[in-house]
């Protein structure tokens, strides 16, 4: 999953405020390690992104995530070091899982092989 495949319009993920609620969109919380704002990705991405982030962890493997910022949020995109000793919690909107999509675990899994670790784009432009 290379830059070309990155959005210019509004990420799909950004840093949530503790006490801000929710938007209205199915909305997923990844609670990493000790960080003060929890990172908010929507429910479909969190999903597909829990699986390869579970298999890249469960082999002791290391990789990047990063994400533009949405529009109400400073200018920029971010980036986090995942690894095994580093605590993760997954928080879903949705009680009901979403159906998978093999190809989009594959493609999320081949950008975490690369030296740029896996870069999310807006779920509406993501093309498999």
């Amino acid at each position: 999953m290379g830059a070309e495949r990155i959005a210019t319009q509004k990420s799909s993920v950004r840093m949530q405020d503790p006490v801000e609620r929710r938007s209205v969109r199915n909305m997923a919380i990844l609670y990493y390690g000790g960080a003060e704002h929890p990172i908010e990705i929507e429910d479909i991405a969190l999903a597909h992104l829990k699986i390869v982030i579970a298999t890249k962890l469960r082999r002791n493997e290391s990789f990047t995530l990063s994400w533009r910022h949405d529009g109400d949020q400073p200018r920029g995109r971010s980036t986090i070091w995942l690894h095994p000793s580093i605590p993760l919690r997954f928080e879903f909107d949705d009680p009901t899982p979403p159906e998978i999509d093999p190809r989009r675990i594959q493609a999320y899994a081949n950008s975490a092989n690369t030296s740029g670790g896996i870069l999310l784009p807006d779920e509406a432009t993501l093309a498999l």
